[in-house]
């Protein structure tokens, strides 16, 4: 099993990077919130925790092998629990992780349904199931990936994670609508709710000063 990469990230798209290890070059999926962290980094060395698994129908004889990137060993650990909830497969629960984890792990600990279901893929009924497996066993998730992460990636409160699903649905670019919405908290701290911060966002990225 791979279980750690180390290499130069060449490119990135919506789900996943391509990084060149020596003469070989891997696809590695990755969570949205990943991708995020990662686009200014083309080009640059990284270092991967990885989880490998096989993809497709075991009785078709039609397996292949992926492998799945994180940025810790301890975003890795709670995909891992993530993925035990009834349901949720690998797939469905990279497209839900576009928040960083901390922010899920705060969410799953306060039975925050909202914010749970606002991830992609995850209604209410998907969220109570969360909460119901889960609540109790993530709290260290919270604290230690919010410990690991830079001031300027803090985990979103709840409105900012709301404001980003809206300009995600809206046909926004997830990784420059954070970069936004981290701009508009520094310049409106005064901005609580996600219906004030929506047209901030497009102000701001239109060059207008409100």
């Amino acid at each position: 099993m791979i279980a750690r990469l180390k290499g130069i990230l060449l490119c990135l798209d919506e789900n996943s990077a391509l990084v060149e290890v020596g003469p070989i070059s891997y696809q590695v999926l990755l969570p949205g919130y990943a991708v995020s962290a990662l686009a200014d980094k083309i080009g640059m060395g990284l270092v991967l925790s990885t989880l490998q698994y096989y993809e497709g129908n075991p009785g078709g004889g039609n397996l292949v092998p992926r492998l799945v990137g994180f940025l810790s060993d301890s975003e890795r650990e709670f995909f891992e629990l993530f993925t035990t909830v009834k349901g949720m497969g690998i797939r469905k629960a990279l497209k839900a992780m576009a928040m960083p984890v901390s922010t899920i792990a705060t969410a799953i600990e306060q039975a925050d349904h909202k914010t749970l279901g606002m991830l992609q893929g995850i209604g209410q009924r998907t969220a109570q199931q969360i909460i119901a497996e889960l609540k109790g066993k993530v709290g260290r998730f919270a604290s230690e990936t919010a410990r690991l992460q830079p001031a300027a990636s803090r985990p979103f409160l709840p409105y900012q994670a709301e404001a980003l699903e809206v300009l995600v649905a809206w046909g926004e670019k997830r990784s420059e609508a954070m970069e936004l919405i981290e701009l508009a908290a520094r310049r409106y701290p005064d901005v609580k709710t996600a219906e004030e911060l929506v047209p901030l966002v497009y102000r701001l990225k239109q060059g207008i000063e409100v």
